[in-house]
């Protein structure tokens, strides 16, 4: 019965104005407020419901991947969009992981809610 749906997955915030400006703004995705929740649209793909949730707590996983053909020029752009990546152990002081075999490139960083995002090298690329 399923197979048929598009299907929507979600995530809670703590704020709506500064999730719609760090998703619409800051990371220049489409970003629509209906029924007090943010509808997402990935870039071309699908849409992420974004909830306000009072007793939020930020996901400890990374609720959203960006997979990109140019991972150096986008942490580049993301930073001078004022995007601030985690230095987490292993990663290079540009900001990126190397996958070393193991897995794509990829970098990580949090909404104002401080739910993990990543921006990823394309698993098209390699």
């Amino acid at each position: 019965m399923l197979a048929t749906s598009e299907g929507l997955s979600s995530f809670s915030i703590d704020n709506l104005a500064a999730a719609r400006e760090f998703y619409g703004g800051t990371l220049g995705l489409k970003v629509v407020e209906e029924h007090g929740m943010l509808r997402i649209k990935l870039g071309v793909g699908p849409w992420v419901l974004a909830y306000p949730k009072e007793d939020h707590v930020p996901a400890a996983h990374t609720v959203i991947m960006f997979p990109v053909s140019d991972l150096p020029a986008e942490v580049s752009a993301l930073t001078a969009a004022g995007v601030q990546f985690e230095m987490l152990p292993g990663v290079r002081p540009d900001g990126i992981m190397p996958g070393d075999g193991h897995g794509p490139d990829n970098s990580w960083f949090k909404d104002p809610a401080g739910n993990w995002l990543s921006v990823m090298e394309s698993p098209s690329k390699k």
